[in-house]
């Protein structure tokens, strides 16, 4: 069966990307919240499960939302909060370096939340879904969805600020892992992780919790390992602007070839590459225009 919602379970944050120390962007960010924005713009049922402030930067970021056709009903809103900010530095390659201003020990997740059903797909990830402040309304969420027969999609997404947080976040991190279809992460997640960078050594440790690991090195191949192997899949050298979205993007990629019931694993893929080089070719978080119409062709 096609699934027909996707629900995105993250943080939001207001992205400023600055080239040359000089800023060139403002917009509302965030790992899966970029996914699902993405989502919403090429057509699909989303619904976004976040929190944001009481503030401007509140009010801009459900209206992006909407605009980009994804729901609000599970966007928690904090009046006496303000919402986060990102400050993304591109470098002479356009990889981003990033600082950012926000208090994960204040996340609360108050507000409405969804029922779900087998006709879902659950995509979350980063420090949002482990952050022990709100991992039993996040484990409790993720746990209702695997009962439900929803199809869940975990991206690691562990960033090196949060290495001190290791012994506390682990074992949500593996039981994420455990409740997942697939599982996507970097060879750089599991370096900080685990102190492995080679791709065989990771699915060794990682195989026995999680079904499907797509692995990703950069500009390297990516490797998909499953059960009955390792399937590896170049990736084409593309003229870059920013790299900021690219993983999210490839994850909404990714899930998109699942919602129009595309089951070969290389084509999924290949819709995920897709996805992620088309916004890295522009300044912003979400796939273009142009990308959008293509789909509908």
């Amino acid at each position: 069966m096609t699934p027909t919602r996707v629900i995105g379970i993250g943080e939001t944050v207001l992205d400023i990307l600055f080239k040359d120390d000089q800023p060139q962007k403002a917009v509302p960010g965030g790992s899966t919240f970029n996914s699902i924005v993405s989502l919403g713009r090429a057509g699909v049922n989303c619904a976004m499960v976040t929190e944001v402030g009481g503030d401007h930067v509140g009010d801009l970021t459900c209206r992006f939302l909407r605009d980009n056709g994804v729901s609000t009903e599970y966007v928690c809103r904090h009046e006496q909060m303000k919402s986060h900010v990102s400050l993304a530095f591109l470098d002479e390659h356009n990889d981003a370096q990033y600082v950012f201003y926000k208090d994960h020990a204040s996340a609360t997740l108050d507000g409405k939340l969804p029922e779900f059903t087998r006709d879902d797909v659950v995509l979350f990830g980063s420090f949002f879904a482990i952050n022990p402040a709100i991992r039993p309304v996040v484990g409790a969420l993720l746990r209702a969805a695997r009962e439900a027969g929803a199809w869940l999609y975990y991206d690691v997404n562990f960033r090196k600020n949060h290495i001190a947080d290791l012994p506390a976040t682990l074992p949500h991190i593996e039981e994420n892992m455990r409740l997942a279809d697939v599982v996507r992460g970097s060879t750089e997640d599991f370096g900080y992780l685990y102190g492995l960078h080679d791709g065989d050594a990771v699915y060794r440790r990682v195989g026995p919790l999680c079904h499907t690991l797509i692995l990703t090195d950069g500009a390297g191949p990516i490797r998909l390992y499953t059960s009955e192997g390792c399937e590896r899949y170049p990736v084409a050298a593309i003229e870059t602007v920013s790299t900021v979205g690219a993983g999210d993007n490839f994850n909404a990629g990714y899930i998109y070839a699942l919602m129009r019931g595309i089951n070969t694993p290389a084509l999924r893929i290949e819709m995920a590459q897709r996805w992620s080089q088309d916004v890295c070719r522009q300044i912003g978080n979400n796939i273009s225009d142009a990308l959008v119409a293509s789909l509908a062709v």
